[in-house]
């Protein structure tokens, strides 16, 4: 019997980016699309733990192990059983190619270099879900909770319904161990809802699928969420939701809207705040982009806020349709700030200034370690980086 195990690398491939301001903080590979993280979803296909070829600035949290044979998979482009296969099946001197674009290839630790010249092709064309613009994680997260739900419930059985739940469709609601809900509306119909283990919703809130409340997550009093969304890890939401992703430990826990967008870790919306998801008059929306460093057409009608780790906004804030936050912003006051606002800026309308990274590093010690989760010193050095990074977009 071969107990053989390929090394599995996953690189962040040239949409990183595009993907900025959530890989920032994270590789590719960490993004939550769906119920899982892009690492997660891989790891279960494999059947193996995956290292991660990212930012210099990164690899110290996100550490590569490369062993003497190892496949590396573009972690943009998301598995599914017929990648897999192919992936699983490389051979030395082979890559996975669909179109231009490299999925998967194998690389021995004695090469100098990887030529695709020198390499078989083999080309995939079977479809599979990509993350290449930040846009995808809400607008495919539809596609990416079917998948996961199919992924994660495969004969397994789930917790039982309490009859106090309005349910439709209970064939398409799994409820993991631990999770508490009563007098609460589940509509499965239009989507699976997936509820993560020791989660909680709260009594009065109305759910349509597809929907995945993830582990340790909490659904606050009379909360409508619409699908397709996704609450990571420990996180709390209230309010309205429509088509969001929230990536973990990230709240928006009062009432307000939230839509088609995507909030990052350690994120934190203030009562009664709103984003817009809609121009006014209907155009196309464009969002910051910084590959250009200019606004870029996302060819979608609906899109809402993108919010890097460790932003916050105080209550009553208001988002223009299409803003992008980057990394530990910190925005309050009334009227609309300006719909690109660099990380580590401290104001709203009226103007901006840097938020120093002692004040900044102070709040982010004490928000985790209420969660029982460290600031650590990797975290440190990769949140002083990206305010080196991004000092160009503040006016300093």
């Amino acid at each position: 019997m071969n107990l053989y195990k390929m090394n599995y690398i996953l690189f962040d491939g040239p949409a990183r980016t595009a993907l900025l301001p959530f890989t920032y903080t994270r590789p590719v590979a960490d993004i939550r699309i769906g119920i899982l993280t892009i690492r997660e979803k891989w790891e279960k296909y494999l059947g193996s733990t995956t290292t991660t070829l990212t930012e210099e600035y990164l690899s110290d949290k996100y550490p590569m192990v490369e062993l003497e044979e190892n496949v590396m998979v573009n972690a943009s482009y998301l598995p599914n059983e017929n990648l897999v296969a192919i992936v699983t099946n490389l051979k030395s001197n082979q890559a996975v190619f669909k179109g231009d674009a490299v999925i998967a290839f194998f690389t021995n630790d004695s090469q100098e270099e990887v030529d695709f010249d020198q390499y078989e092709i083999i080309e995939f064309d079977g479809d599979c879900l990509t993350v290449e613009h930040t846009w995808d994680i809400f607008a495919k997260n539809d596609a990416a909770i079917r998948e996961d739900f199919a992924l994660l419930t495969e004969d397994r059985i789930s917790q039982p319904i309490s009859k106090t739940i309005n349910v439709i469709s209970p064939e398409n609601i799994f409820i993991e161990e631990g999770a508490k809900m009563e007098f609460v509306t589940l509509n499965a119909s239009t989507g699976p809802i997936y509820i993560g283990k020791n989660a909680e919703i709260m009594e009065g809130s109305v759910i349509r699928g597809p929907f995945a409340l993830c582990e340790e997550a909490q659904v606050k009093l009379a909360t409508k969420v619409y699908g397709a969304t996704t609450v990571g890890p420990h996180c709390r939401i209230g309010g309205e939701i429509n088509n969001s992703v929230l990536f973990g430990y990230s709240n928006k826990g009062h009432d307000g809207f939230l839509g088609n967008s995507v909030l990052g870790e350690w994120c934190n919306i203030g009562a009664d705040s709103n984003n817009s998801n809609l121009k006014n008059n209907y155009e196309e929306v464009k969002l910051w982009s910084f590959e250009t460093e200019s606004f870029a057409k996302t060819g979608l009608q609906f899109c809402g806020l993108m919010m890097g780790d460790h932003s916050k906004c105080g209550i009553n804030t208001m988002f223009n349709t299409g803003t992008v936050v980057g990394v530990n912003a910190n925005i309050f006051g009334s009227g609309f700030p300006r719909n690109f606002v660099p990380s580590f800026s401290w104001g709203g309308a009226s103007g901006f200034v840097t938020y120093q990274t002692n004040k900044a590093f102070e709040v982010a010690k004490i928000v985790m370690y209420r969660r029982h989760v460290e600031f650590s010193d990797q975290d440190k050095a990769i949140l002083e980086h990206v305010f080196e990074v991004s000092k160009k977009w503040r006016n300093e």
